[in-house]
């Protein structure tokens, strides 16, 4: 199977981590030869309810007996979709009230950009330096990394950068931009939260020069931070919000959400000006619609807090600096990036899933599913504790 792996499945790095699954249930992930793995990762913080989650499973068997792909998106009422983005809608503040079903985040993040120029009448878009938003090549295009965008010129123009977190660059917000695009809080960056009411100014600013704000919130979002999305942690709301990852606990797919009057200028002017095949699909869409209902429901965004306190209690340490994020959107910042790099090798040698992020090299991933248990959290961190100890050696 490894060999197999790796002649005919295309490899996104040279040394991929290739522990071969055989099945994965609640917290942990389970390798061909046995072995249980506690996954502080939930695949890059996309399988929010933990493996096989019994609710996501029945949604989706349910869905499976009575139709999967049947028309490409919007031209059929299909009971999932529609449920789902009404629930969505009754919990979101308005003007964020109609919902478009994609495949994944970086095509929501597309689709936000096209939205954006469509409603204003203007290109320029200003993003972040240190921003990922994906990397198709409009998503690419709002990366300031040259090294990764160089090879894949030309990419979209007219983008321009701000520093996150520094209030001077809001003056680049003029009557020529579009929008601006922000993840809410940073993830490749080193998970970065905004502070001094950063947001509320870029709002305010945005508001005075005709602007529209895009959230990405395809990473803490659904709970992930205490809160269904974290900008409602710092009292702003956007004019297009972005969604992906954790929303389907597991199956790929994505959204933007704007007002009614915003979204529907996509459906003329042309007609189809966005259109895809599978977004939308039934059998996601009822996956997304019984998480959303789990998240909601029930206690585990309150237990978020708690259960980053746990974490941040038990993980200390001398070659740790910093833990930065929120809720379980967490990183622990290393000495370097070697130790950074020797911990999450060390760990994954004794069961314990960490992984990198992309651009902060020091950085240590700990975005575990929110329904992780905190006899399960004290497990992973003793694991962390004893690498840490031996490599301090």
């Amino acid at each position: 199977m490894k060999e197999d792996f790796f002649s005919y499945q295309a490899q996104t790095t040279p040394h991929p981590l290739a522990m071969e699954v055989s099945h994965a249930r609640g917290s942990y992930i389970y390798d061909s030869s046995g072995k249980a793995h506690l996954d502080f990762v939930a695949g890059v913080s996309a399988s929010i309810l933990g493996h096989c989650h019994p609710k996501i499973i029945a949604a989706v068997e349910k869905q499976l007996n009575s139709y999967m792909h049947v028309m490409v998106y919007g031209e059929y009422i299909q009971q999932a979709a529609v449920s789902y983005t009404k629930l969505l809608a009754s919990l979101l503040p308005p003007p964020l009230e109609t919902t478009y079903l994609v495949n994944s985040g970086t095509e929501a993040i597309e689709g936000a950009l096209k939205l954006a120029r469509r409603v204003t009448g203007r290109s320029q878009i200003l993003a972040a330096k240190s921003a990922y938003h994906g990397n198709t090549m409009g998503s690419l295009s709002l990366m300031d990394f040259e090294e990764r965008k160089a090879p894949f010129r030309p990419l979209l123009p007219d983008i321009g950068f701000i520093t996150f977190n520094n209030k001077e660059d809001l003056n680049k917000i003029t009557k020529k931009t579009a929008a601006v695009i922000l993840e809410t809080i940073q993830g490749g960056a080193g998970f970065v939260v905004p502070k001094d009411n950063y947001l509320k100014d870029v709002r305010a600013r945005c508001t005075a020069m005709g602007a529209l704000l895009i959230l990405d919130e395809i990473q803490p979002g659904f709970g992930r931070t205490g809160k269904l999305f974290a900008f409602e942690h710092f009292n702003v709301v956007p004019d297009i919000l972005v969604m992906g990852k954790g929303m389907a606990a597991g199956l790929p797919t994505g959204a933007f959400t704007a007002s009614h009057k915003m979204m529907a200028t996509l459906g003329e002017n042309p007609m189809l000006g966005h259109i895809t095949t599978f977004g939308g699909n039934p059998v996601i869409a009822a996956a997304a619609l019984a998480t959303l209902k789990e998240i909601t429901a029930g206690s585990l965004m309150s237990q978020t807090t708690e259960k980053e306190a746990l974490f941040r209690s038990l993980l200390t340490h001398p070659l740790i600096k910093e833990i930065r994020g929120k809720g379980l959107m967490l990183t622990l910042i290393m000495e370097s990036s070697e130790i950074a790099n020797d911990l999450v090798l060390s760990c994954a040698q004794n069961g314990l899933i960490l992984f990198w992020l992309l651009f902060e090299k020091r950085a240590v991933r700990i975005t575990p599913p929110l329904t992780i248990s905190e006899e399960e959290i004290k497990e992973g961190c003793t694991v962390i504790l004893k690498a840490l100890n031996s490599l301090q050696q």
